[in-house]
């Protein structure tokens, strides 16, 4: 054998890695694969097993679910107004430092979550508020899956991403996704992980890292605003909601192409291609993208995990950790998607507001000869409020064709403010409220004539 073969075995060669330190990587990551990656079929549905839990969960819990939010949204305000007047000492610093002494806009939407809770439990006040469409939609839809999705996701992600193999991951893809998204290849798991899960799930999983020094601003920014796509679950509904089943392989091939071309796109474009390449100042960079020209790439990538694994928080303090990120989140995001999901449904439902915006996009519409223009427009925006939304206004269409093209629309936008957008406001993610209403209407430019080119090339 000559000495140019035996330097490349060597190179290629697996490391000898200790039993436990390989198994301290393997065996967690494996669960968090598992739970978050890994899609199967529960009658007609497809779904995911921290998915399966959190509906056991809301089975479980079942009509108690919306007394169980109004209760957390009034313990938010409680405990904030505690912690605001009588500054007690837990609360001087650290992570309930952070949860409790928000600014005064946060602790209005605080204040106004649990008010429009309280008013729709128990309906009373404005009908514009405790309507079933509006604050009915908030408490009775949205906030049980909130409360028992949320609360499985932050109590498993630490399988997914604190034992290696988020590093595995991005050492394998990192030169495709550099190349092609100039992102690290890590953002892999994210998109994967709202592919299967949920885009909210996408979005906890960037902020983490974010918070981590793992993504700089501009990543993370570009991540949350355009790989949290909306899972397989969601898009079957969303598709049997508008009479499209039989066509669900090509609206969700639709959906991936024009949201790849969007996620190249849109981050070339302001306002995120101003976003710095800097990192967050608590912790600074802590990623390390090295070369691995001297060693095979699976080497080098299972190399990463392992040392990643090896310093992973014990249990303890990832049960501390888990416990801070369930409380972060109801009593923290919770009341802000309230709030602010009320408000953006009341503005769809009760105002011609949409409606206005949207009729620049009748001529636009009657361009790229989609049918029924006029009735298609206000559904091309009114996504920017909930998602769902668009498919309710085109459950009225009799075009098939232009319904085709409203709901893989309403999956390529990504922002909506009952719950993406509410959570990114939230985060330390830098990303403002103007932000987002110019990705969201960039998305739309970008993706509304792929989506109508294939369904008039291929599928119409």
């Amino acid at each position: 054998m000559s000495s140019t073969d035996s330097t490349h075995r060597n190179a290629t060669q697996p490391m000898p890695f200790e039993r436990g330190s390989l198994l301290k990587f393997l065996l967690p990551s494996l669960i968090g694969v598992s739970l978050f990656l890994i899609p199967f079929q529960v009658g007609d549905t497809i779904n995911i097993g921290m998915g399966l839990m959190a509906d056991g969960l809301k089975t479980l819990l079942g009509g108690a679910l919306p007394a169980i939010a109004v209760a957390v949204l009034v313990l938010s305000v409680l405990a904030t107004s505690w912690v605001k007047l009588a500054h007690p000492r837990w609360a001087e610093k650290g992570v309930l430092h952070d949860m409790f002494h928000v600014g005064p806009v946060w602790f209005g939407m605080r204040i106004l979550g649990a008010a429009f809770a309280l008013m729709t439990f128990f309906q009373f006040g404005p009908e514009f508020v405790i309507a079933s469409f509006t604050g009915g939609v908030m408490l009775n839809d949205l906030a049980p899956v909130l409360l028992t999705f949320f609360f499985f996701a932050a109590l498993l992600l630490p399988f997914l991403v604190e034992f290696g193999f988020m590093e595995f991951i991005g050492s394998l893809v990192r030169k495709p996704f550099r190349v092609i998204f100039n992102l690290p290849g890590r953002s892999a798991i994210d998109a994967t992980a709202s592919w299967m899960g949920s885009g909210t799930v996408g979005v906890l999983i960037t902020s983490q890292q974010y918070e981590q020094g793992y993504y700089n601003r501009r990543e993370a920014s570009v991540i949350a605003t355009n790989f949290s796509i909306v899972s397989i679950a969601f898009s079957l509904l969303i598709t049997s909601f508008v009479d499209l089943n039989h066509m669900f392989v090509q609206f969700y091939f639709t959906v991936v192409v024009a949201g790849l071309i969007a996620a190249v796109i849109v981050p070339r474009l302001p306002p995120l291609s101003r976003k710095p390449d800097t990192y967050y100042e608590p912790v600074g960079c802590q990623l390390a993208e090295k070369r691995t020209e001297k060693m095979g790439l699976l080497r080098y990538s299972l190399t990463q995990a392992v040392r990643r694994a090896e310093h992973a928080p014990g249990p303890r303090e990832l049960a501390r950790n888990a416990l801070f990120n369930v409380a972060d989140i109801f009593l923290g995001l919770l009341p802000l998607v309230f709030a602010i999901g009320t408000v953006a449904l009341i503005l769809a439902e009760f105002t011609p507001l949409f409606t206005w915006l949207s009729y620049p996009m009748v001529p636009v519409l009657e361009l790229l000869r989609i049918p029924e223009a006029e009735a298609a427009a206000p559904a091309t925006l009114v996504g920017f409020a909930d998602m769902f939304l668009p498919a309710v206004l085109a459950t009225n269409i009799e075009s098939e064709l232009t319904r085709f093209v409203i709901a893989c629309l309403s999956l390529t936008q990504l922002i909506y403010m009952s719950e993406i957008g509410a959570l990114l406001l939230k985060s330390k993610i830098p990303l403002k409220l103007w932000e987002l209403v110019a990705i969201f209407l960039l998305r739309t430019a970008i993706t509304l004539p792929i989506i109508a080119f294939m369904a008039h090339t291929f599928f119409f």
